[in-house]
């Protein structure tokens, strides 16, 4: 092995190390299944090593990994083997969580995911990313308006779906 690959691996791993945790919270929320996030992550660092020479700004790794992701989750969901469903005799365990949320953490996730992809996408990108509008766009292929006005749908879906019961506001008004 040469010392310019071994360096290239080294700065790889570096970024790995730093990275792989938060990178697999983006891949999960954007396809809402542990297991096909894990493929997503695992696909899109695959093709981010195979471009890391080429990745001149290394502060635009996030963005190039996170727009490998879409692109990859986009792949997916576009698949027809996804539609089909395999029935077995065995149910799998459900993953036992630790954090306390009230309740609203889990009502707001399973409202995000019965979003149609694209609009997740956005919304993941936005609010639990935290990216601004123009890098949302940027990093999805779209314009500035597609993002506000997805945006802007997507949460006005989420409020109709959201249950009445956990509504803050509904909390209040009773007091």
């Amino acid at each position: 092995m040469s010392a310019r690959t071994a360096a290239r691996d080294a700065e790889f791993t570096a970024y790995l190390q730093a990275r792989q945790a938060r990178l697999l919270r983006t891949a999960y929320l954007l396809t809402g299944d542990k297991h096909q996030a894990e493929d997503v992550l695992q696909t899109s660092l695959a093709k981010l090593y195979l471009a890391w020479d080429k990745v001149r700004d290394r502060d635009s790794v996030d963005a190039y990994v996170r727009r490998i992701m879409v692109n990859e989750n986009n792949s997916l969901w576009r698949r027809g083997w996804r539609k089909r469903e395999f029935t077995t005799e065995v149910l799998p365990e459900a993953p036992v969580t630790d954090t306390y949320d009230e309740g609203l953490g889990a009502a707001l996730w399973s409202v995000v995911q019965s979003l149609p992809p694209k609009a997740r996408a956005v919304v993941v990108l936005r609010y639990y990313e935290q990216l601004t509008e123009a890098e949302t766009a940027d990093l999805l292929g779209i314009s500035v308006g597609t993002v506000k006005s997805q945006c802007s749908r997507a949460i006005a879906t989420m409020r109709d779906r959201f249950p009445a019961d956990l509504d803050p506001r509904e909390q209040e008004e009773e007091r």
